[in-house]
C-alpha cells in the first residue's frame, strides 16, 4: 500500500495508507474508539460524537469526519475527551426508553455496552417524557421509536445500500425522529423487509418480528406435528447469538439439530434440500431460455426482498424473473405434498416452521401466492435470533449437546445447496449443474471461484460446450438497481443475473445476530464454503433423494407437476397503499371514475387524461346526450396510485370495469355506456 505520511497517535507513529478518516488510522493501533454511527460501508455521518479525540491545532473533533494528514498529532484519551464522551452518552440515555430487562437487544446492545465501558453510572440530565407509538404492523420488522438514539444508521443503509429510502428523519429539533413518510407504518410504504436497518441498529429500535410464542403454542399442542426447516446461513451464525446458550463457542450443525429436537420439534429438515431442488428447476429454466434466446437476462428469485423490490420498481422486468419459488416455499409445498402420508398424520396436523436468517422470509410466507385453500405453505418463520431466544429460554446449553442428524429424506443435501447462503452461491450451484448438462461431461472440479467475492457487482464469462454465458452477480439493492436500469433499457447482455438484497447474501440477513465486526461477512461466508468442502456430494443433480422425489412425485424437471408445486408468478405492486385523491366529490355518485397516477401511468399520460376527463364531466351538459337530468352529479372522479398493471398503463377504472392502455376516447365511451345503463334503470324504476 502507498504510504501517504504518518500520524502520531498517543505517542505512536502510525502510517497513513488507504484509510478514509482518522478513526480508521486509530483502529490500526488496536484502539477501538466508541462509536454508534460509523460503519465502513456507509457514508460518514458524525452524529453520535463518541469517537472524539484531541487533534493538535484543531481541538476536539469527531475522528470519523476528519481526513488523515501527514504530521497530525492525536490524543485519544485526555481528561477533556473522556468527559465529553460521557456527557454525550448521558444525553443519549436521557432520551432513551430504558426498558433493558425486557428488550430483545438486552444482551447485544451497544448503548448498554458503552455505558458500562465508559463507566457512566448516573444520568444527570432530565428524562424526556415522550412516548411514541410502536409500529408493529409489518410482518417482518417492529419499529420502536422510543428506543431510537438518532444515529441515522438505518436511514443511510436503506438509502445508500438498498436505494429504497423507506425511512428518514422527520420533524425538527427535539421532535426529530426516524419514521416512514407521512407517519405511515413500514407495512404501508415501499419497505422491502430486507432487515438491513435491523442489522445496523445499535439498540432495540428496529428488531425482527418474533413468532416464538406461536411456535411454542404449536409445539405444546398434542394435536399438532411440528417440523422445522433450517436455512444454510443459520448454521454459521447461531453461535454468535448471545441468547443461544453457546457462550460464544462454536456450534456444529448437528448440535443445532439436537437443540431443535430438544425444544420439541418432531422432525428437523434442511432447507438446503430444496435449494438443491431449486438448482435443478432454475437451471433448467435458464438453459431453456438461453437456447431459445428469450426473456433474458434471467433474474434469480430466491430472495423475497429482491422480488418485492422488482415488483415495486421494475414491474416491466417481472417476465425476466425466474418463476421458481424460493427454497423456503419449495420446502413448504413439497412437505405439504408428501409428509402427511409419509408420517401417517392428517394434513391439518402438520405445522411447518422455517428457521431463516432473513426478515423478508416472514413476509414471503404470508404472501397470498403461497396460500392454498386457506393453508399457508409455511406456517411460521423464526429468525436465527428467534431460535437462539427459544434455546436460551429453555436453558439448553447448545455447545454441550451431542450432535444429531437431520431427518430424511428432506434433510439430505449437497454442497451446492449449502452455498446458497452466500452471494454468488446460487450462480455457482447452477453452473455445477449447467456444466454437465451443456457439455455432457462429468464435472470433476466443482469450484467456480470466479463468481465468489464481496464486490457489489461481479461479471463472469465462460463457455460451456458450444454455449457462451455471461453471468452477473450482485448483492445490495442499490447495485441491483444499476443492472435493472440497463436491462430495462434493453441494453443488458447478461444471460443470468443473481440478486441478493443483503450485502454478502443470506449470511448477513436481517434475522441474523447483529455483528459489528467489519469482517463478519467474510468469516460467515468461509464457514459455508468449508461445509461444502466437507460434504461428499457437491452437485445438486447428485442428490439421491432429489432423484427419488422426481421419480415418485414430480415427474420430469420443469414438468407439469413440478410447475404446479415449485413455480409461481409475481405481479406489480403498489408502493403507496390506501391513497386516493378526490378530484371531484359528489354526494351520491353512481359512477366512480378512478385514474391511476402512479409513476408508470403518469409517464404514459394519465395526468393529462385526468385533466381532460375532469373538464368534460364539469363543462358538458351530458343530459342532452342521454336524455335525463343530474347525471353530471352522478360522476365522482378520483386519482389513485395503482391497479397493479403498470406495464399496461394508463389504467382507468369506470365503476367495476378496468380499461388498460386507456385513451380519452375509450374512457369517454365507457362513461357514456355507464350513464346510459343507469339512466335506463332509473326510467324502469319510475
Amino acid at each position: 500500500m502507498e504510504n501517504k505520511g504518518y500520524i502520531t497517535i498517543d505517542g505512536l507513529s502510525v502510517p497513513i495508507e488507504q484509510e478514509r478518516n482518522v478513526l480508521e488510522v486509530i483502529r490500526k493501533t488496536n484502539i477501538e474508539l466508541p462509536t454508534f454511527c460509523y460503519h465502513s460501508h456507509l457514508s460518514t455521518y458524525g452524529a453520535c460524537r463518541l469517537c472524539v479525540c484531541d487533534i493538535e491545532g484543531m481541538g476536539i473533533q469527531a475522528t470519523c469526519t476528519i481526513t488523515p494528514r501527514n504530521g497530525m498529532v492525536v490524543r485519544t484519551n485526555t481528561e477533556e475527551v473522556r468527559k465529553i464522551r460521557k456527557i454525550n452518552l448521558e444525553l443519549l440515555l436521557a432520551n432513551h426508553n430504558i426498558s433493558c430487562p425486557s428488550c430483545t437487544r438486552s444482551n447485544n446492545c451497544k448503548l448498554q455496552y458503552l455505558t458500562r465501558r465508559l463507566g457512566v453510572s448516573t444520568v444527570r440530565f432530565k428524562k424526556t417524557n415522550k412516548q411514541e407509538p410502536i409500529d408493529n404492523k409489518s410482518r417482518s420488522i417492529i419499529h420502536d421509536p422510543n428506543k431510537c438514539i438518532l444515529c441515522g444508521d438505518c436511514v443511510r443503509v436503506c438509502k445508500e445500500v438498498q436505494s429504497v429510502g423507506a425511512i428518514d428523519f422527520v420533524k425538527r429539533g427535539s421532535k426529530t425522529r426516524v419514521a416512514p413518510a407521512f407517519g405511515k407504518s413500514l407495512a404501508d410504504v415501499e419497505c422491502v423487509y430486507c432487515g438491513q436497518c435491523v442489522s445496523v441498529c445499535p439498540v432495540g429500535a428496529l428488531i425482527p418480528r418474533q413468532e416464538t410464542e406461536e411456535v411454542w403454542k404449536a409445539i405444546h399442542n398434542p394435536e399438532k406435528y411440528v417440523v422445522a426447516q433450517i436455512a444454510p446461513a443459520v448454521r454459521v451464525a447461531l453461535a454468535e447469538s448471545e441468547t443461544s446458550g453457546s457462550n460464544g463457542g462454536s456450534v456444529s450443525t448437528g448440535q443445532m439439530v439436537a437443540a431443535l429436537k430438544r425444544l420439541g420439534f418432531d422432525q428437523v429438515y434442511d432447507t438446503s434440500f430444496t435449494a438443491d431442488l431449486t438448482v435443478l428447476e432454475e437451471a433448467t429454466e435458464f438453459i431453456g431460455r438461453k437456447l431459445k434466446g428469450e426473456k433474458l437476462p434471467l433474474f434469480t428469485s430466491c430472495c423475497p426482498s429482491w422480488v418485492k423490490f422488482a415488483e415495486q420498481y421494475y414491474p416491466e422486468l417481472l417476465n425476466n424473473l425466474s418463476t421458481c419459488k424460493s427454497p423456503q416455499q419449495m420446502f413448504g409445498s413439497i412437505a405439504r405434498e408428501i409428509l402427511p402420508e409419509m408420517l401417517n398424520i392428517k394434513p391439518e396436523q402438520l405445522v411447518i416452521v422455517s428457521v431463516m436468517p432473513c426478515t423478508a422470509k416472514k413476509f414471503e410466507a404470508k404472501r397470498s401466492e403461497f396460500y392454498h385453500e386457506g393453508v399457508p405453505e409455511v406456517d411460521h418463520v423464526l429468525s436465527t435470533e428467534g431460535l437462539g431466544r427459544m434455546i436460551h429460554e429453555t436453558g439448553i446449553q447448545l455447545e454441550k449437546l451431542q450432535p444429531e442428524s437431520f431427518d430424511m429424506p428432506l434433510g439430505f443435501k449437497t454442497g451446492a445447496g449449502v452455498i446458497f447462503g452466500n452471494t454468488g452461491g446460487v450462480s455457482e450451484a447452477v453452473l455445477r449443474y449447467a456444466y454437465e448438462k451443456l457439455t455432457g461431461e462429468k464435472l470433476r472440479s466443482f469450484d467456480f471461484k470466479q463468481v465468489r467475492g464481496m464486490e457489489g457487482i461481479r461479471t463472469v464469462e465462460l463457455t460451456l460446450g458450444d454455449i457462451h454465458l455471461k453471468l452477473g452477480v450482485t448483492h445490495g439493492l442499490a447495485n441491483a438497481r444499476k443492472l435493472c436500469e440497463v436491462a430495462k433499457a434493453g441494453e443488458s447482455d447478461y444471460d443470468l443475473i443473481e440478486v441478493m438484497s443483503c450485502p454478502g447474501g443470506c449470511i448477513a440477513g436481517g434475522g441474523q445476530p447483529v455483528n459489528f465486526d467489519p469482517d463478519f461477512r467474510e468469516k460467515r461466508a468461509q464457514l459455508l464454503y468449508n461445509e461444502d468442502k466437507a460434504m461428499q456430494l457437491h452437485k445438486s443433480q447428485d442428490n439421491p433423494y432429489i432423484k427419488e422425489l422426481y421419480e415418485k412425485v414430480l415427474g420430469e424437471i420443469g414438468g407439469h407437476k413440478a410447475h404446479e408445486l415449485l413455480h409461481t408468478h409475481y405481479h406489480g405492486r403498489k408502493r403507496i397503499q390506501k391513497e386516493i385523491i378526490h378530484i371531484r366529490n359528489t354526494q351520491h355518485p353512481k359512477i366512480v371514475v378512478a385514474v391511476c397516477v402512479g409513476t408508470n401511468c403518469f409517464m404514459k399520460g394519465s395526468q393529462e387524461l385526468l385533466k381532460r376527463l375532469l373538464n368534460h364531466v364539469v363543462s358538458n351538459k351530458l343530459e342532452d346526450i342521454v336524455g335525463f337530468e343530474g347525471q353530471e352529479e352522478m360522476v365522482d372522479l378520483k386519482a389513485t396510485f395503482c391497479f397493479e398493471r403498470c406495464n399496461r398503463g394508463p389504467v382507468v377504472r369506470v365503476n367495476d370495469k378496468l380499461i388498460e392502455h386507456a385513451t380519452y376516447e375509450k374512457v369517454k365511451e365507457e362513461l357514456y355506456n355507464e350513464i346510459e345503463r343507469i339512466g335506463k334503470l332509473i326510467e324502469q324504476e319510475s
